[in-house]
């Protein structure tokens, strides 16, 4: 038995929590990663994990041993990258997760520019804006534009995105401009609604954050939509300055509310565990974080 091996695909046992995931991950078959668990329970002498037809569960002496793994495994890495990265050009698979719209607009040539820099590295980019188990999907990095990390999120951040207020001069000549975010009430309303329900709008009123829930007329998952929309005057959208950009630029939306602007949302590289980082993921976020950072500053 490999140890080292061994302890790897104990790990992965743990954070999938099913050996029939990890053998998929690893292209094995369920019965070659049970065997090296036996294997390792045997050679330690004691039970790491309690298994069911329906679950698997650490048991104390497991919960202990994984996180000496770890820990353990973690320094492997580390020592092995800190020799290879300063002779040997940058290489592997990665696999990166990127919100819809934003990718397109902004990372879409960020991502090929990498790609361009480090041709030796395997990039698969997958756009959605589903929020995914990047463990259990096997996907190295994910960015996310949020204004609330979720408990437990490993994440480094690349930047910020302004939200804006936005209607058409011609819904605002017919329907008159909103003075105050209570305003909103008597106006037609287009809400981002990612799960199936828009949330309330957020604005800081005298320096504190306050919610207005509104009724919408039109509802979406898609920010590209909701500025279409309100673009040809069907009412008042929130929108990140990403997706407003070239709709401003062009005259088709004008910013409203301005001194009562919502908190800009961050946008992060979200990390599958708090594991050692390993080379091509530390490029690709370096990288990110320079060029999203310039973007940043200019704008």
């Amino acid at each position: 038995m490999n140890q080292l091996d061994a302890m790897r695909t104990f790990l992965r046992v743990a954070e999938l929590g099913s050996f029939a995931a990890v053998a998929n991950q690893l292209g094995t078959v369920r019965s070659v990663v049970t065997r090296q668990i036996a294997a390792l329970e045997e050679h330690l002498g004691v039970k790491l994990m309690v298994r069911s037809t329906r679950s698997l569960t650490l048991t104390s002496a497991g919960t202990a041993y994984l996180e000496k793994c770890r820990a353990i495994l973690d320094l492997v890495d580390e020592a092995e990258a800190e020799l290879m990265e300063e002779r040997v050009t940058p290489r592997g698979k990665l696999r990166v997760s990127l919100p819809l719209s934003y990718g397109l607009k902004r990372l879409a040539p960020l991502m090929l520019a990498f790609s361009q820099t480090y041709p030796e590295i395997q990039l698969a980019m997958d756009f959605t804006d589903r929020r995914i188990n990047l463990i259990e999907e096997g996907v190295d990095l994910s960015v996310r534009i949020t204004g609330r990390l979720e408990p437990g999120d490993i994440v480094r951040k690349l930047g910020t995105s302004r939200l804006l207020a936005l209607a058409s001069p011609d819904y605002l000549a017919r329907r008159g401009r909103p003075r105050h975010p209570s305003d909103l009430m008597r106006h037609a309303c287009i809400g981002y609604a990612p799960h199936g329900s828009g949330r309330p709008w957020v604005f800081v009123v005298e320096g504190r954050l306050e919610s207005f829930p509104l009724a919408f007329r039109l509802q979406a998952n898609n920010g590209d939509v909701l500025a279409e929309a309100a673009a040809q005057g069907m009412g008042i959208t929130v929108q990140p300055d990403f997706i407003a950009a070239d709709y401003l630029a062009a005259g088709r939306l004008e910013t409203l509310l301005d001194a009562f602007a919502p908190p800009p949302l961050g946008i992060y590289a979200v990390l599958p565990s708090n594991r050692y980082m390993p080379h091509a993921v530390r490029l690709l976020i370096e990288f990110l974080s320079e060029k999203l950072g310039n973007d940043e500053a200019g704008s």
